[in-house]
């Protein structure tokens, strides 16, 4: 069984698809989404879809990040749209609808509004990774991170969380377009919406593989700063 982490998808669908498609993942392989799955790319009921359709073949864990949590509140509290639509809402209401842009969330399927608010984890965690979407403070257990650090918090230095095991993360995009790796600490969200990549980590291993929008891949091996 392989454990694979896939940093922050934005509506690429396209990539999503070919990153797979170069992974090829059996139904004993573990595969960690990072969260992020809506917002800013063209598609991200197409993101969505595929994830369904994985979760009935797969071992999937997907876990919550900040602009699913911006997408359920703007359906929640009307005063929290305009800031969800100016930070990729937009463009995720246009996958729903075939006649132009609309604020309709009646357009977004029920099964949709399941998976984002009922099949979500805040944290994942195996014997020796732990797995979130943006931070952890190193000095408080899993179960009392907060929001802010779980789901907003940026990395810029490595993460000596008390478990002992190492962070996997997306929400920090890199901008160079490759994974950013310490001896604890790995950051996988390498920018697909903004013309970088999507990838794909074996924890395990630390072989990845990555995807652009125009669905091309490559195949490399994490780089560790010590």
């Amino acid at each position: 069984m392989r454990t694979f982490a896939i940093g922050d998808i934005h509506g690429c669908s396209v990539a999503l698809d070919a990153l797979l498609t170069a992974v090829k993942p059996t139904p004993d392989d573990l595969l960690v989404f990072l969260g992020d799955y809506v917002d800013r790319g063209p598609d991200s009921k197409g993101v969505l879809d595929r994830l369904l359709a994985l979760r009935q073949s797969h071992r999937v864990v997907c876990l919550r990040g900040n602009h699913e949590i911006m997408m359920l509140e703007a359906r929640r509290n009307p005063a929290e749209l305009r800031n969800w639509l100016s930070v990729g809402g937009v463009q995720t209401m246009s996958s729903y609808t075939q006649s132009g842009w609309k604020t309709s969330f009646e357009n977004v399927p029920s099964e949709h509004w399941d998976l984002l608010e009922n099949h979500l984890y805040d944290y994942f965690e195996t014997e020796t990774h732990v797995f979130v979407h943006a931070n952890l403070y190193p000095d408080v257990p899993l179960d009392e991170q907060p929001d802010l650090m779980l789901f907003w918090e940026f990395v810029n230095s490595p993460v000596q969380h008390m478990s002992g095991k190492v962070m996997v993360c997306g929400h920090s995009a890199q901008k160079s377009g490759v994974p950013r790796a310490w001896p604890t600490t790995v950051v996988v969200d390498t920018g697909v919406y903004a013309g970088g990549w999507l990838t794909c980590l074996n924890v395990n291993s630390q072989k990845y593989w990555q995807a652009n929008a125009d669905g091309e891949t490559r195949i490399a091996h994490l780089e560790i700063d010590e």
